[in-house]
Order: C-alpha cells, then sequence, then structure tokens
C-alpha cells in the first residue's frame, strides 16, 4: 500500500478485523517512514453482473440503484437501515451466484419475495411500481395475493361502525346502506 500522506509503500498492519457481513477486511495500517495511520479495506474482487431491462437493453449493475428503489418503498415506514441493508446484501449475494447476466424480472422477484415477508405496506408500493398497476383492481388483486382477503362485512363494519353518535340506531343504518346500494 502507498501511504496517503507521504507515498511511501512501507508500512505495516496494526489490526485487522472482519466487517460486520464478513464480505471484507478492515486493515489498520502505518506507515515506516512518517507513522502516519491509515485504513484499508480488503474484499472479494466480484465479476461485473449485467442486467438484462425489459427492452432487451444492457446496463451494469447499480447496488445503488437497487437500494434506492427498495429505500423508496419503505418511505415513511418503520423499518431500520439494517434491515434494509441486510435485504440489499441477501439479493446481491443470491444474484452472483445467478450468473453474469440477470434478467431485470429476476431482481424484481427476488426484492418481492423479500419485502413480502418484513413489510406488506413496502411489498404493495415496489409491487405497483414493478408491475406497473394500472388501477385499483391489480392493488385488490395484490392485496389477495398476500393473504388479506377483505370481508365485506369486516369493511362495512369499519366504514360504518353500530354505534356511534351520529347514528345510534347502528344496524339500521347500515341495512339501508346495503338495500340503497345493493351490498351485502
Amino acid at each position: 500500500m502507498r501511504c496517503p500522506k507521504c507515498g511511501s509503500r512501507d508500512d505495516k498492519v496494526i489490526d485487522s478485523r472482519q466487517s460486520r457481513d464478513s464480505s471484507s477486511i478492515r486493515r489498520r495500517r502505518e506507515c515506516l517512514t512518517c507513522k502516519y495511520r491509515f485504513t484499508t479495506y480488503e474484499e472479494i474482487e466480484r465479476s461485473d453482473l449485467r442486467v438484462v431491462k425489459r427492452n432487451r437493453t444492457h446496463e451494469p449493475f447499480d447496488r445503488r440503484k437497487l437500494t434506492a428503489s427498495i429505500a423508496k418503498a419503505f418511505e415513511k415506514r418503520s423499518t431500520s437501515l439494517i434491515t434494509l441493508e441486510d435485504m440489499v446484501d441477501e439479493i446481491v449475494h443470491e444474484l452472483e451466484t445467478s450468473g453474469r447476466e440477470i434478467p431485470s424480472s429476476a431482481i424484481g422477484a427476488k426484492v418481492l419475495e423479500k419485502l413480502r415477508g418484513i413489510d406488506e405496506v413496502a411489498y404493495l408500493r415496489y409491487a405497483s411500481v414493478y408491475q406497473r398497476f394500472q388501477d385499483v383492481d391489480q392493488f385488490v388483486d395484490a392485496i389477495h395475493t398476500l393473504g388479506r382477503r377483505v370481508k365485506p362485512n369486516t369493511l362495512q363494519r369499519e366504514l360504518f361502525p353500530p354505534e356511534t353518535a351520529e347514528n345510534p340506531a347502528g344496524e339500521s343504518r347500515n341495512l339501508a346502506i346495503n338495500k340503497n346500494h345493493g351490498r351485502v
């Protein structure tokens, strides 16, 4: 290593530690010429991944782009940055074992798989962009795939509680609404 202060190539390693995810090694070094201390990181050189887009063009895989798209899905949610980074690490590791060229659809599917187990709202946000939802029916279908089927009676109770200050009769108002709109 070349010293960043004096340019000398003579140094010694003072301390070595693995990163938290064991993907790199942090080395603390000291220049033997000027005694300046500096830090270096050593990691495995990875093959260049290429993403095959929907229009069949190719572009280099960009971890920052993946992280930003997932972070957008988690926006205003109570998910920690560590959870986000761990998720991205898992996805990148899976992609690296898949081959050198990865279809963007495979990346999106992996993200959805991970989001489904972490945060259902983030899952729906990401799915709406990734799957290009055009109308509300596609959102409803995505909710159904999560296994959260909303029963009409449950939805009715949430929208019109049986007894409120404005509606002391409760059930009769709900029945009237059902008769007027044909809802069950």
